[in-house]
């Protein structure tokens, strides 16, 4: 089978808007929108093809390419390896050179279509943090918990889903406010865990429903951003119908908690992820130095209970 590799550049202003660019008439999906970028050349790394094709297509060389996630795609004919890297910062005046039409669009609603299959998996993902953490107040206790909580805000962490089954209900609400009232101030996303009549209680950012829970519903939940747990390509497939936000696909690898579960691998876990456009976080005996297996897999980021709150 041919493989074709590509590099392409999810470039981002200051106020999020993304630049799309229209394949040109005469081309291969001429009037479709993607990102920009192109096919990286034999002895070519990505980023010197992601350079080459800026300058080509839009007058630009990238200052700040970040590599984000790669991803694949088989055809009857070929499999194509895409690279995506963030850019942010870049030299020149960005100019339409090859006679393509060229837009920005906000990611949470984007006016331009059709877009390219392969680019939908990142207009998704940009939305959503690389990192989803899960309480874990049962094993830490409250104390230790909210100093570990206020210190990840202040590093950065953007999204927390509660997940405290064992408490009674009027125990995990004043849990639940106060994580949500500590959030707030950074812009961090708060879920609860399946409880619906919780989330809408404290004003919840949405809810992050368990498996059981996912293959019963039968329409997407109003709430702005819907979590769903899934442990296998049937459940993926379901969370992606119904246009959950993401999925969580657990477990990756072996964990404490659960030591005799049936683990995925970073093989099946590529293997599902590169099939879907749903934003996928890895979860399941992972730390932070596993976020870049997960990106190089076609995951989105990382879950995780215990190794965030070290």
């Amino acid at each position: 089978m041919n493989i074709v590799r590509a590099a392409a550049a999810v470039i981002q202003r200051h106020d999020g808007f993304l630049l799309m660019a229209q394949r040109p008439p005469g081309r291969g999906w001429s009037g479709w929108w993607e990102f920009p970028g192109g096919k990286i050349e034999i002895n070519e790394s990505p980023f010197e093809a992601l350079q080459r094709e800026l300058q080509e297509e839009i007058n630009i060389s990238a200052n700040d390419a970040t590599l984000w996630f790669e991803r694949s795609y088989i055809y009857p004919d070929k499999k194509v390896y895409i690279y995506f890297f963030k850019v942010t910062n870049w030299t020149g005046q960005i100019t339409s050179c090859e006679n393509q039409l060229l837009d920005w669009q906000d990611p949470s609603s984007v006016s331009v279509s059709p877009i390219l299959p392969t680019n939908l998996f990142v207009l998704k993902s940009i939305l959503l943090p690389p990192i989803y953490a899960i309480t874990n107040i049962e094993e830490m206790g409250e104390t230790l918990f909210f100093e570990r909580l206020k210190i990840k805000l202040e590093e950065g962490l953007k999204m927390i889903q509660i997940r405290e089954n064992n408490l009674p209900y009027q125990d995990l609400k004043k849990i639940a406010k106060k994580i949500l009232d500590l959030a707030k101030p950074y812009q961090a996303k708060v879920l609860i865990n399946e409880n619906e009549n919780l989330a809408l209680d404290i004003g919840a950012d949405g809810v992050h429903y368990p498996s059981h829970r996912l293959i019963k519903l039968k329409d997407r939940p109003a709430f702005s951003i819907c979590g769903a747990s899934c442990h296998n390509i049937k459940e993926l497939m379901i969370a992606q119908n119904l246009n959950i936000s993401f999925a969580v696909f657990s477990p990756v690898q072996k964990t404490e908690s659960h030591p005799l579960a049936e683990l995925i691998g970073w093989e099946l876990f590529s293997e599902c992820t590169n099939k879907l456009d749903i934003p996928i976080y890895a979860l399941g005996g992972l730390n932070q130095a596993s976020l870049k297996k997960s990106w190089q897999s076609g995951g989105h980021g990382i879950a995780m209970k215990t190794a965030i709150w070290k």
